[in-house]
C-alpha cells in the first residue's frame, strides 16, 4: 500500500493499546530512518487549520511518483517529523518552491549525484519561529532548522516515492538528505539580506531552494582584505570534481561572520563580491580534458562561446547571477562554505512565504530564465 495512504489509514484507526509506535511506524515505512512523532489527529488538525483547513486540498504533486499532497497528508509529515504548527507556512513555501517546474524535482528525486533539496529562510518569520542562522547553522542543535528539513524530506519519500534504491538513485548522498534547512544570519550580516538583493522588502520573509552537494568548508584565517578572502573561496571554486566544473548551474556561498565583516569594512557589496569571484575563478581547459590522455572526449554541456585551447580558463558557473551569496554563522572562527550544485539541469527557486512581494505568485527563478 502507498505509504501516504497508509499513513491516512492509522490516523483514522485506533492502534491496539501497548503498540510501541515508534517501532510501529518503523514497520509501516513512514520512517527517513529515525524515529517519527506518531501523529494524532489533535496534531494534524492545529496544522491543517494553518494551512488554511479543508485537508482534502492538493497543494501539489510531488515527482518522481507524483503523489498528492494534501494539506492533510502535508500535515501528518510535519507532525512525523517533530514540527510545530506555526511552521506551516514555511513548510508550505518550501514545497511550492520545490515543485515549480523550473527546479526540476523529478530529476533531483532520481538523479545518481550526491545533490539534496538545500533550504534557506530569510525575512522576520525565520526570527519568529527560531531559525539558526548562527553558530553551527548547518549542524545540530535547532528544532526548526531541524524538523522543517526533515517534513520536507518524508514528504519527498512518503508522497514523492524518493526512497534510496527505488526511485532514488543517489549513488552515495549526503546528510543533508535527513535535514537541509538554514536561515541566514541577517541580524549581524553587514551586506544586505539575499532576498532584498532580489527585491523583496526586509519585512518579507521568503524561502530559497537549490539542489546542493553539501557544504565544503573555506578557511581563511590570514587575510584581512576581502581579495585574500575570497581567492580562497575561487580555490574552493575552482575545481575539476564538482558536477559544476563539468555541469555549469548553480552554486551557494556562504560567507562565514568573521569573513563577511572584514568585506564589509571595505565597502564591498554583494554584486562586488559575486562578481570577483566569477572573474577570479576557473579551470584551465586542458585539465577538464584530463591532458587528453583518453583521447579527445569533451564536455559536451561546455558553452560553444568558450575556445577549447589548453589554457582557456573554463568558469565553472557561466553569470555571476549565478553565484548565490549568503552569510551565516557564529561570531567566531575565519570560516566560510562553497556549496556547489547539482548542474545546469536544475534552476533554484526563491519564493515569498505567505504571498510574498514578487509578482502574482510569489515566485523567482533566480540566476536563470523562468517563464512564470
Amino acid at each position: 500500500m502507498n505509504a501516504v495512504l497508509q499513513a491516512r489509514e492509522t490516523v483514522d484507526a485506533t492502534v491496539p493499546s501497548g503498540v510501541d509506535l515508534v517501532e510501529y511506524y518503523f514497520e509501516r515505512g513512514f520512517s527517513d530512518g529515525l524515529p517519527v512523532v506518531p501523529p494524532t489527529r489533535a496534531k494534524i488538525d492545529d496544522i491543517v487549520a494553518r494551512l488554511g483547513g479543508d485537508p482534502a486540498f492538493v497543494e501539489a504533486r510531488i515527482a518522481p511518483r507524483w503523489g498528492d499532497l494534501t494539506r492533510e497528508v502535508l500535515a501528518i509529515n510535519m507532525v512525523m517529523a517533530g514540527c510545530k504548527p506555526e511552521y506551516a507556512p514555511v513548510v508550505l513555501a518550501a514545497v511550492k518552491a520545490l515543485t515549480d517546474q523550473a527546479f526540476n524535482l523529478n530529476g533531483v528525486q532520481a538523479t545518481t549525484h550526491v545533490a539534496a533539496p538545500l533550504l534557506i529562510v530569510n525575512g522576520p518569520i525565520a526570527r519568529e519561529i527560531g531559525m539558526n542562522g548562527g553558530c553551527n547553522a548547518f549542524g545540530s542543535g535547532n528544532r526548526a532548522n531541524a524538523t522543517i528539513g526533515r517534513a520536507l524530506r518524508l514528504i519527498l519519500l512518503n508522497v514523492g516515492g524518493g526512497w534510496p534504491g527505488d526511485l532514488d538513485k543517489s549513488t552515495l548522498g549526503h546528510p543533508g538528505k535527513y535535514t537541509y534547512c538554514v536561515a541566514e544570519n541577517e541580524a549581524q550580516s553587514p551586506l544586505a539580506p539575499y532576498h532584498v538583493e532580489h527585491g523583496y522588502k526586509p519585512e518579507d520573509s521568503t524561502v530559497f531552494v537549490m539542489a546542493a552537494e553539501a557544504p565544503h568548508s573555506v578557511t581563511n584565517h590570514i587575510s584581512n582584505d576581502p581579495e585574500g578572502i575570497l581567492d580562497t573561496m575561487c580555490s574552493a571554486m575552482s575545481t575539476i570534481a564538482s558536477n559544476s566544473a563539468v555541469l555549469g548551474g548553480h552554486i551557494a556561498v556562504v560567507l562565514g561572520l568573521e569573513h563577511a565583516q572584514t568585506i564589509g569594512k571595505h565597502g564591498w557589496s554583494r554584486a562586488d563580491v559575486r562578481n570577483y569571484l566569477f572573474h577570479n575563478h576557473g579551470n584551465r581547459f586542458i585539465d577538464l580534458a584530463y591532458g587528453h590522455r583518453y583521447g579527445k572526449v569533451y564536455n559536451r554541456n561546455l558553452p560553444r562561446y568558450y575556445k577549447r585551447e589548453d589554457d582557456t580558463r573554463i568558469p565553472i558557473v557561466h553569470s555571476p547571477d549565478d553565484i548565490h551569496l549568503f552569510v551565516m554563522g557564529g561570531e567566531a572562527g575565519r570560516f566560510s562554505v562553497l556549496i556547489p550544485g547539482w548542474g545546469h539541469m536544475s534552476t533554484p527557486v526563491l519564493r515569498a512565504v505567505e504571498g510574498g512581494a514578487a509578482g502574482d505568485n510569489g515566485t523567482e527563478c533566480v540566476g536563470g530564465a523562468c517563464a512564470l
